[in-house]
């Protein structure tokens, strides 16, 4: 015979119970965010930042970093006056300065610290003014970087290689963005700026959301629009995967590199007309 004295739990606390169990695994975790959003007890923008969160612990250094051949870096016996046009041409806060290649980073020049110079040019010591470079592996997890940019106050590493090299270098934006999304920088696109901006030479920067109709109309292509819809889809179909941030890929004439990217969609890309290859001379 059942006790009446004992406690028979409602409906609501079955539910609650049920809700508030721990989860086994991370998709059942994932699982229960997603019932949440569902049920209006997280907004879009937290479940992507929690979901970025997560990620975050199975990312590397690697995955995010800006590669090598994409790195703005000073170079230590370049005098001012050159070095000032690249400071104020890429808009960046921080820079690598280098000796001789770019395995050599002597130090991180902070673009403020270039005050000094006009304030007493005759006495500016470059050299003096850097900070001390922080280096971490390819293999560097990522929610781990964060910590230690936190308390170092760093917001610059260099990413090197098992053997010494630099392989690139990753920022604390870097990091951030795979939690918050993306933040605007020099890569990013107005609402009312052309999708396609000319950078110099033959070179474009292009939004990944372009239309592929809007780009074979610029670019005088003639790219299947049945596929995909965007420039990034296009480039994603071309390389059979999404691609990291310094990846390139060639269709006919053209060249594609992702400029910024993260481990959902590509973002921005620079576009590169090559020069079309010369017909072979007809066998006599």
């Amino acid at each position: 015979m059942e006790d009446p004295s004992k406690h028979k739990p409602s409906l609501l606390e079955r539910l609650s119970a049920m809700l508030l169990r721990e989860p086994e695994d991370r998709e059942e975790l994932l699982a229960l965010l997603h019932s949440a959003f569902e049920r209006n007890l997280l907004d879009a923008d937290a479940l992507a930042m929690i979901e970025g969160v997560l990620e975050v612990s199975d990312l590397t250094a690697r995955d995010v970093m800006i590669p090598r051949s994409q790195m703005d870096v000073l170079r230590i016996d370049d005098p001012i006056e050159k070095l000032l046009p690249d400071v104020v041409r890429t808009g960046h806060s921080r820079f690598p300065v280098i000796g001789d290649n770019k395995d050599d980073v002597l130090g991180i020049l902070l673009a403020k610290d270039l005050l000094h110079y006009f304030h007493a040019p005759k006495t500016f010591d470059l050299r003096a003014t850097l900070r001390q470079s922080v280096f971490v592996p390819e293999s560097k997890p990522l929610d781990v970087l964060l910590r230690e940019f936190r308390s170092n106050r760093n917001h610059m590493a260099i990413v090197v290689d098992e053997y010494g090299g630099v392989s690139g270098l990753v920022t604390i934006e870097d990091v951030i963005e795979q939690i918050v999304g993306e933040i605007e920088d020099e890569y990013d696109f107005d609402e009312d700026e052309n999708n396609i901006v000319p950078v110099r030479g033959q070179r474009y920067r292009v939004n990944a959301l372009t239309e592929v109709a809007d780009f074979n109309e610029y670019f005088n292509t003639d790219f299947d629009l049945d596929d995909v819809d965007t420039v990034g889809g296009l480039v994603i179909s071309l390389t059979g995967h999404l691609p990291k941030r310094g990846e390139t890929v060639t269709s006919g004439t053209l060249r594609f590199t992702v400029l910024r990217a993260d481990s959902r969609r590509l973002q921005t890309l620079l576009v590169e007309r090559l020069a079309e290859a010369a017909e072979p001379a007809p066998q006599d």
